[in-house]
């Protein structure tokens, strides 16, 4: 419960400021928000690379009862993330107007994208900082802090947001310096936290040192979630890319807006992986396989019925979803605007049941060590079927070609899933002393 708190409030806040963005700035401003989406894509990638990367192996460390190599985990962890943020953070500003053109900006909506842009960049070591922090903390016997501290990172946003949109007049920028601001105040706590002689897991002398067999089993695993991040950067590049020449700046914005709606329930999803990944990763370690096993299909369950119910409120209620983001002034903007996106997001929820099941066994493969696996099921749900899917569809039936595109491709990815997850549970069953811990 605390991570599926932790990650709707995430998700929550995401989705309030785009209604903040949308209610403050208009329509062409949602559309400037949506082309920034492969950028924080990109930049999740990375620090989903060190964050869930690190949260495995130290979850198998523990259950093999091996602390001290834990807390060096944690150390690379505060290096990784570092390194990576100002990497990303200097090459992201100096190429910022250009990547934006790229992934899809027009003229009118180009002062959003960068305006919003910039300002996320200059927090960027924050926010993988304070990601890769609250990982630590949540399978470091800390899950309710780990909440607690994403539920004020939304209180701050959420506060300051409606303040420097409407009362300082800093549009759309007002939106990305409260999202910084909120992330920076739960770091500090965190900071303090692992600084504590009593914490668990601490901060100690001589864990801050690269270490190249941790880095190679954080990146090992970490792969997986950064090429699903990557792929889906890619996938939205062409997908803004194709609906700007089918569509136009407004069907981009309506993309925005679905994709918002449908991460929100699969952030409950990613929430109950999250709750999972601990429990899962030691049992493992420990070569309790029947708990392994137990755990995971109670999850899949609860991960199917999450996205059934997504399902069922956008199929059935699409335009009252949309109009929190937007109002029907009776601008032509505005109401192009609603319908694209009450079309495009029942398109695009069609296979949403299965995608639970999906999410569930992709995290499963991360979460036991087998980074293969989980990279085949990122990779070909991105690339083999959703690509190619927006590469023809688009040139026989338009924009909708684009909308399509995602659930055809869900479909595949499941029946996938489903092929790899049979082998592994088999496996487990028949040969348990063929399953080596990482």
């Amino acid at each position: 419960m605390p991570s599926i708190i932790a990650m709707v409030s995430s998700s929550l806040y995401n989705i309030v400021d785009s209604i903040f963005i949308g209610q403050g700035c208009g329509p062409l401003a949602i559309a400037g928000l949506a082309l920034t989406m492969p950028m924080m894509n990109l930049a999740a990638a990375f620090g989903a690379m060190v964050g869930a990367g690190s949260a495995a192996i130290t979850s198998i460390r523990l259950g093999q009862g091996n602390r001290a190599a834990a807390e060096h985990i944690l150390g690379n962890v505060v290096l990784l993330n570092t390194i990576m943020g100002v990497l990303f953070t200097f090459l992201g500003l100096f190429f910022l107007e250009e990547l934006l053109y790229f992934f899809g900006a027009s003229p009118d909506t180009i002062g959003y994208a960068s305006d919003f842009m910039r300002v996320i960049l200059y927090g960027n070591v924050v926010t993988h900082m304070y990601l890769g922090l609250n990982n630590m903390l949540r399978v470091s016997g800390y899950p309710k802090m780990a909440m607690y501290l994403m539920l004020l990172s939304v209180a701050i946003n959420l506060a300051l947001c409606p303040l420097f949109i409407f009362g300082f007049g800093w549009g759309i920028a007002g939106s990305a310096w409260a999202t910084v601001i909120g992330q920076t105040v739960p770091l500090i706590l965190q900071i303090i936290h692992f600084s504590k002689p009593t914490t668990f897991l601490r901060f100690r002398r001589g864990i801050f040192r690269l270490s190249g067999s941790i880095i190679k089993s954080i990146l090992s695993i970490g792969m997986a979630p950064f090429m699903i991040q990557s792929c889906a950067c890619v996938v939205v590049i062409i997908v803004n890319n194709t609906l700007a020449t089918h569509g136009g700046d407004l069907q981009i914005g309506a993309y925005g807006i679905a994709n918002r709606v449908a991460f929100l329930f699969t952030m409950v999803v990613l929430g109950l992986s999250q709750g999972m990944q601990p429990i899962v990763g030691y049992n493992y370690g420990a070569k309790k396989y029947d708990r392994v096993r137990k755990i995971l299909f109670m999850t899949m369950a609860w991960g199917t019925a999450i996205t059934t119910v997504g399902f069922v409120v956008c199929e059935v209620f699409p335009r009252e979803v949309v109009r929190l983001f937007v109002s029907e002034d009776g601008s032509g903007d505005a109401t192009k605007l609603i319908e694209a996106t009450v079309h495009g997001m029942r398109v695009l929820l069609l296979m949403f049941p299965v995608v639970g099941f999906s999410i569930i066994v992709g995290n499963f493969f991360q979460f036991i060590g087998k980074a293969k696996r989980a990279i085949v099921l990122s990779m070909t749900r991105q690339l083999l079927f959703i690509v190619p899917l927006l590469l023809i569809l688009p040139k026989y039936w338009g924009s909708d070609g684009v909308w399509y595109s995602i659930p055809i491709a869900d479909a595949g990815a499941t029946l996938l899933a489903a092929v790899l997850l049979i082998y592994q549970l088999r496996k487990l069953r028949l040969s348990p002393d063929s399953e080596s811990s990482i």
